[in-house]
């Protein structure tokens, strides 16, 4: 079924969830900072505004923020879990993400999507530098999360491209309450458990204060490849095999002065040379020992590589990793007059991930790893003399080994994060609030090494004393030397690296109304945004001995920058119900500068049942600190170039080789230079209600993205030279391998990208029985994501094709189908994401590889009682009918998964959920 039968069918079955009309009542939003505007209203669908309520969390079985911000339509499908990061940066313009969950609405990217506390900033990682980590957020204490599905850098300033997401905690809130929730699978692995304890005292209207806090911990179990079947990297017949020779027993490798000393040749296999033996393979065997299969030469067109035997390292990845967190919130709100308050807040949380690879594949053909070559005189040295012709006996085995004795590579990262907030707020007059605030939030995230990581010289030395053998058989083991030797080497417990993320924030508001016009109140909202954010981050490599394959990265001193800001807004009744609202805001950079952006926009309700809406508005994401910051050093390019302008024509034969064949400097890192990226986007949408009984909104959206920040090689620079003229720095001779000449490479401000599509929400609600059902949808569809780094070049189209980062899915949407009677009410909800095309097979595609992923689709069911006394209990099923992932031929490297996508599904299966709420009186 194709995705917009999807979408039909499921209006009969299903409700996206905080439907956009009709989320929070007018009595509601007169007393709420409607996310997406200074200005206090009781209509807020002039904005395209998804709202998600706690009653919505609960019932979904959603357990996490993580989860629930990866369950809206409007996110991307990226690496921005904790199941599909790879925990180590993919290109440097990406810290190590160890630990860290980040949002990616539009699949803009995590930097390009704001996340707001109760309507405030909270610091980026302290590792990522870049992205607020979902897992700070105290999802058990959350009222209310608003998602704004357009640009909102007039409102709020820097990274609201993408939109924003706002968590609102609960407050003022009096007694106590106890929580619990389960959620555990039926096939084993992944499960998750939190217990929650909140109180609050005082009753603001009658006590003038009320303070409550929240403790809550929960805790993801670890979910392993080996827990479902449906992670299997080894199946051939549809495109997909590890490409690795890296195997529990060793694959021997030709090497200079080894025992396979250069690629050999097979009297019956004529001129074809092999670099590759592995005895199994020869005896076709290779399927004998757990999780190795045959190397597939044709498939991966690596004919050399024949003899050898592979390795599904894939399915020894751990899927989900085990998380635990603790969260403190406390509120305090203080009457200083009936109308005016003080408020306090502090909010906290740790923590605790720990990401696991697979483990350590080691190659010995290297003269770096010469000393780690299997002996001559070892015990368990290998003869493969009957099968390679030449084969050496008198020379050491150079060999593809993968360490399973070594175990899972693991790494731990703690993550601190804490923000402190003092502020005031009120009322002046009948028609005037303001609000205005210090705070003071942090991030610091720390990861060690745990098991599975081993340091260079003493894992060298192991290797080479012969003592480990390469070549186990099923029933064999290692015998107690080589794992004391192994144990000697290793590194658990050394630091890989800690960072610290900081922002201090003064703020204030205020709106109300200037007069009365005919058609209604003029409104004003104006106010400022002062902030410092810093960061730094240190590598553990400097405080310790080389650890092996360690993934370290760069140090990096600590920075500041200041921001200030000014902005206003104003809702301009032009005549009975057609309003324009226009919003500006300035903000000042002491790093790159200023930015100023506007927004218009204008809703016409032209009948009582029909509201048309529109806005037009420029936005931006300031660079980060690392592409700013980070060291910057000069090396010579690999290769000869020619001089682009001294040599036009290239490297011809007769070229005047001193112009046409140089080897310059080449300057990468860090760019102080950069600017800001900036876009231009608009909507056009409507709300109808043409009937008590049902409500829709539809907002086509268009964004596009100038001055994306890249990482371009010398190579990218040279080849488009006039894009970048100012990237060509001369010496004092005019040359650019002159003194003091040099390629400008590292990070730059390119071109873009266009992406434009539509949302679509759509509630119907009745009675039935003595009952009432509300059954509705919430879709986005794109059109098209087409991105280039060079204005030279044409746009590639990105919706609905393979990609390493981000999958551009052409529809996604979340629906369900509710039922209330009495004390119950019943939930059957449906989350679906379209199918896209597949990566290709690099060799010969054999006859059963499908070019396309199939649809993702299943669906959850849950119910609750609220008929004990003080007591509330939600049951439920995720994953109904025990849907597994859609299969893609993907093989993890440079995307997380062999055979399935996290980026697209939940790999846990069917899973059970428990809530229990009990509130003491």
């Amino acid at each position: 079924m194709t995705q917009l039968g999807w979408a039909f069918a499921v209006l009969g079955v299903g409700i996206g969830i905080g439907s956009t009309a009709q989320a929070v009542s007018p009595t509601e939003l007169e007393r709420l900072a409607v996310t997406g505007t200074h200005l206090r209203r009781v209509d807020y669908e002039g904005t395209p505004l998804q709202v998600i309520t706690r009653t919505d969390i609960e019932r979904l079985g959603i357990h996490s923020a993580e989860q629930l911000v990866s369950l809206l339509a409007v996110n991307g499908s990226g690496a921005d879990n904790l199941s599909s990061n790879v925990g180590i940066q993919l290109g440097t313009s990406d810290r190590n993400n160890n630990g860290n969950s980040s949002a990616n609405l539009r699949g803009l990217g995590a930097g390009s999507t704001l996340v707001l506390l109760n309507g405030r900033r909270i610091p980026a990682h302290g590792a990522k530098g870049n992205s607020v980590d979902l897992n700070w957020i105290p999802l058990g204490a959350v009222e209310r999360v608003e998602i704004l599905k357009d640009g909102a850098s007039a409102i709020y300033g820097a990274d609201a491209i993408g939109g924003v997401i706002n968590f609102i905690t609960r407050e003022d809130y009096t007694g106590w309450e106890a929580n619990a929730f389960a959620n555990v699978t039926e096939a084993g692995g992944g499960g998750f458990h939190r217990g929650q304890l909140s109180g609050g005292v005082g009753v603001l209207e009658r006590d003038g204060f009320n303070v409550m806090a929240t403790l809550g911990v929960d805790r993801q179990q670890q979910l392993d490849g080996d827990q479902r079947d449906f992670v299997n990297g080894f199946q051939p017949a549809r495109g997909l095999a590890p490409d690795t020779n890296g195997t529990p027993f060793a694959t021997q490798v030709s090497a200079a002065g080894t025992a396979i000393p250069s690629p050999f040749l097979l009297p019956q296999t004529g001129n074809q040379a092999y670099n590759r033996a592995n005895l199994l393979s020869f005896q076709q065997r290779c399927d004998s020992i757990a999780g190795m299969s045959q190397y597939q030469a044709l498939l991966w067109r690596n004919p050399g590589a024949a003899f050898g035997c592979a390795y599904d390292y894939g399915g020894a990845a751990v899927l989900i990793q085990p998380v635990e967190r603790t969260h403190v919130l406390t509120r305090g709100l203080f009457a200083l007059t009936p109308v005016n308050r003080l408020v306090a807040e502090f909010v906290a949380s740790r923590v605790e991930a720990i990401k696991q690879f697979e483990p350590y594949q080691i190659t010995t053909s290297s003269a770096a790893l010469a000393n780690a070559r299997y002996p001559v005189d070892g015990p368990y040295y290998q003869d493969l003399s009957a099968y390679v012709p030449g084969f050496n006996t008198n020379l050491p085995i150079a060999y593809r080994w993968r360490c399973a004795d070594c175990g899972g590579r693991t790494i731990a990262t703690t993550t601190d994060a804490w923000r402190g907030l003092f502020g005031v707020e009120g009322e002046v007059g009948e028609t005037w609030t303001y609000r205005a605030g210090v705070s003071n939030a942090r991030s610091s995230a720390e990861s060690r090494l745990g098991p599975g990581y081993y340091y260079t010289a003493g894992l060298i030395e192991a290797l080479g004393s012969g003592d480990l053998n390469l070549w186990l058989l099923p029933g064999e083991s290692q015998d107690t030397l080589g794992l004391q030797r192994l144990a000697a080497a290793s590194a658990e417990g050394a630091r890989l690296f800690d960072g610290v993320s900081e922002l201090v924030q003064l703020d204030g508001s205020a709106s109300g109304e200037i007069m009365q016009l005919p058609s209604g109140p003029l409104a004003l909202a104006f106010g400022f945004d002062l902030r410092r954010e810093s960061y730094r981050f240190s590598d553990g490599s400097r405080t310790s001995e080389p650890i092996f394959q360690a993934p370290f990265d760069a140090e990096f001193p600590k920075v500041d920058r200041d921001i200030s800001a000014v902005f206003a807004e104003l809702s301009v009744p032009i005549v009975d119900d057609l309003e324009a609202s226009l919003a500006l805001r300035h903000d000042h950079y002491s790093d790159f500068g200023n930015t100023t952006n506007p927004r218009l926009a204008l809703t016409w309700r032209p009948i009582d049942t029909l509201l048309l809406r529109s806005s037009y508005n420029t936005g931006f994401r300031a660079p980060s600190f690392f592409q700013l910051y980070s060291a910057q050093n000069n090396a010579p390019i690999p290769g000869n170039i020619a001089d682009p302008v001294l040599c036009p024509n290239g490297n011809v034969p007769g070229a005047d080789l001193s112009v046409c064949a140089i080897r310059p400097d080449a300057r990468q890192g860090g760019n102080p230079d950069l600017q800001p990226e900036d876009t231009r986007q608009w909507t056009l949408g409507l709300v109808a209600s043409p009937a008590p009984w049902v409500s829709f909104n539809v907002d086509v959206w268009s964004i596009r993205r100038y001055g994306l920040i890249v990482e371009l090689t010398p190579q990218e620079v040279i080849a488009n030279y006039t894009t970048f003229p100012e990237n060509l720095v001369r010496g004092s001779d005019g040359r650019l391998d002159g003194p003091g000449g040099y390629i400008r490479s590292g990070f730059v401000n390119a071109d873009g990208d266009r992406t434009r599509g539509a949302d679509v929400g759509v509630e119907f609600n009745g009675e039935w029985g003595e009952g009432r059902w509300t059954a509705a949808l919430d879709g986005s569809y794109i059109d098209s994501h087409r991105a280039r780094i060079f204005a030279t070049q044409p746009f590639t189209e990105l919706v609905g094709r393979w990609n390493a980062r981000t999958l551009h899915l052409r529809w996604k949407h979340l629906a369900r189908l509710s039922y209330a009677l009495d004390a119950w009410n019943a939930t059957l909800s449906h989350q679906y994401a379209s199918s896209y095309d597949d990566e290709v097979p690099p060799g010969t595609v054999p006859p059963g590889f499908e070019p396309e992923v199939d649809a993702y689709s299943n669906f959850g069911l849950s119910a609750s009682y609220s008929g004990f006394k003080d007591m509330t209990i939600t049951a439920g099923i995720r994953n109904l009918f025990d849907i597994d992932p859609p299969f893609t031929a993907h093989n993890l490297d440079f995307a997380a998964g062999a055979g399935w996508d996290p980026r697209v599904a939940d790999p846990r299966g069917r899973a059970y959920t428990l809530s229990m709420s009990y509130r003491f009186r």
